[in-house]
């Protein structure tokens, strides 16, 4: 048997027992298989397709912010500097004499160089040290 078949056939037998009821109960039985269809449908949407289209929008801003300067990675892993910014591509210079072009959608990251802050904890223990080192260096 088929799943069309049993669908069918569970569609038949699902009318005759509705015959038999009164009209106020199987107006209710429609409604009650609703209600978990629109819950799916909601679920898909707030878990899948919203945070799809949050990263596609942030995406193609960091496509369209693409300047002179600014140091990518392609999709295919090669780490380079933009050079030249056209329309619809970039020329992602990659070694000294070496410029690739690739199209605009190709960039996956681009590379922010954040400076390093030492923290103030650290500071102290490595002039500890020095202290230490140069105590121990008198002393003997």
């Amino acid at each position: 048997m088929s799943f069309i078949q049993f669908l069918l056939q569970t569609a038949g037998e699902a009318a005759a027992s509705s015959e038999a009821l009164p009209q106020n109960g199987a107006a209710g039985s429609g409604f009650g298989m609703l209600i978990p269809l629109v819950a799916i449908v909601f679920i898909m949407y707030f878990f899948m397709i919203r945070p799809q289209s949050k990263k596609q929008k942030e995406t193609q801003k960091m496509i369209d912010a693409l300047k002179k300067g600014d140091k990518v990675v392609t999709i295919g892993g090669i780490h380079g500097t933009i050079s030249l910014t056209k329309e619809k591509t970039v020329i992602v210079k990659v070694d000294d004499n070496v410029k690739i072009e690739f199209n605009r959608t190709a960039i996956a990251t681009v590379i922010v160089d954040k400076p390093v802050v030492e923290d103030k904890n650290a500071k102290k223990s490595k002039k500890e040290e020095e202290a230490v080192t140069s105590d121990s260096g008198e002393t003997k």
